[in-house]
């Protein structure tokens, strides 16, 4: 337990801390540059650079989390922060995420580390002299360390952060459709189900007869309310699982922990209303380099401290101070 973190007493709770980002900040604004990462099957993902271009500077890929993207106010403030320590951060736009649909029928979802491993290769050829490190948040948390575990020895990373891990996805899809975080839940089916319907239209404009049959062939997109509902319908079919229960029991970081030879520091809150406290493994599930440090409150990807007036985002102070350790 740190105790470098002390939640906003004008942030009461952990809804008030995770709602005050994407509802309340003001956006950082940063000058970035925009690169497009065509994928070995075809596929692009879109990459946000920002910060030194220099050939050794220290590198840090953000990775968001379900329905955001490198415009997620958390990525761009991370982002803020690491230039002002001179290193260079890159911001991963999940397949469909960059604001135009991606061109095959699959998209991203919990589990899509051979998307990562991609990305990872391709930063280590573009800048092969730089340090390289990954932050992942909620879904990107998972997706990295299910990499890490994946990858061993191999990693390719100097570190990595993972922050507001939804460790256990079955567990984590039952916490959300519980109390308040239904309200979540319902935000989560509208941009999902939306996501979907975005790259129908594309198709049917594009006359891609072939890949929106596949879509189409999922069934009616109504009518589903839980994630049991949408990944067992869309992502599972989609991305080669038998069912939800299936994809939960692959893509769960927290059966990937125990082999992470990477330095590793996760951040979680005890209060996060998208994960119960039994799914964050265990301190025997952990790898020897990899540090858990939890926290009472704190919310999902909150961490909110300071006053009205001058917000003070503990992510972005203690995220590249972590990293920095490593260097």
């Amino acid at each position: 337990m740190s105790s470098t973190f002390k939640p906003a007493w004008w942030l009461p709770g952990p809804h008030l801390q995770t709602l005050w980002n994407p509802m309340c900040r003001k956006p950082p604004q940063l000058a970035r540059t925009r690169e497009r990462l065509w994928l070995a099957d075809g596929d692009f993902l879109d990459l946000d650079w920002h910060g030194p271009q220099t050939a050794n500077a220290p590198l840090v890929l953000v990775l968001h989390g379900l329905t955001g993207s490198s415009s997620s106010l958390y990525v761009l403030g991370l982002q803020q922060a690491l230039a002002a320590r001179g290193w260079a951060s890159v911001a991963l736009n999940w397949r469909g995420c960059s604001g135009e649909p991606n061109l095959l029928p699959r998209g991203y979802h919990s589990g899509a580390s051979e998307d990562l491993a991609e990305t990872i290769a391709h930063l280590r050829a573009q800048r092969p002299m730089a340090p390289l490190y990954a932050v992942g948040y909620s879904l990107g948390g998972n997706v990295l360390l299910k990499y890490l575990g994946e990858s061993g020895a191999d990693s390719q990373l100097q570190g990595a952060a993972a922050v507001s891990v939804p460790f256990r996805l079955d567990q984590c899809a039952d916490r959300i459709g519980l109390g308040f975080s239904r309200v979540y839940q319902a935000h989560f089916m509208r941009e999902m189900v939306a996501y979907v319907q975005g790259k129908q239209r594309s198709f049917s404009d594009q006359g891609q007869a072939d890949r929106l049959s596949v879509l189409e062939r999922l069934g009616p997109l109504d009518g589903m309310r839980t994630f049991w509902d949408f990944d067992g319908r869309i992502t599972a079919p989609l991305h080669g699982y038998t069912d939800a229960a299936d994809y939960y029991a692959r893509a769960s970081s927290r059966f990937y922990l125990g082999r992470i030879q990477t330095p590793t520091l996760l951040i979680q809150a005890e209060d996060d209303p998208f994960v119960f406290r039994h799914s964050l493994p265990e301190p025997a599930e952990l790898a020897p380099g990899t540090e858990l440090e939890l926290h009472a409150h704190g919310g999902h990807v909150g961490f909110v401290a300071g006053t009205p007036w001058q917000p003070d985002y503990y992510l972005e102070r203690r995220i590249p101070a972590w990293l920095a350790g490593l260097a």
